[in-house]
């Protein structure tokens, strides 16, 4: 994850921790759903193929680079919540491989 890391004890999106650039998620179980509808509260984490978020427009509209959103949620205890509107500032967002 780059932009933010995944708090594994409130299972949730959480600001990234000092001196760190990217976080590992744990493995991901895609459940497929007929009519999803997501979650207001939750942030649609887009996830790239690499770490350059660009890619050429497909036929379909979507960037070749794009792969898929990932609802995760934002509420980090019972004090603090911050909006999907903040990690969309901070640009948050998976990637599956490193530019290194």
């Amino acid at each position: 994850m780059d932009g933010a890391r995944y708090n594994r004890e409130h299972k949730c999106i959480d600001d990234q921790i000092p001196d760190e650039l990217y976080d590992p998620m744990p493995l991901l179980h895609f459940k497929p759903t007929k009519d999803y509808v997501p979650n207001p509260e939750e942030y649609s984490c887009p996830m790239y193929k690499t770490g350059l978020r660009a890619g050429v427009l497909s036929t379909t509209g979507a960037s070749t680079n794009y792969v898929i959103s990932v609802e995760i949620p934002c509420m980090t205890d019972g004090d603090t919540y911050a909006p999907p509107a903040h990690w969309i500032r901070r640009a948050a967002a998976l990637l599956c491989q490193l530019n290194d």
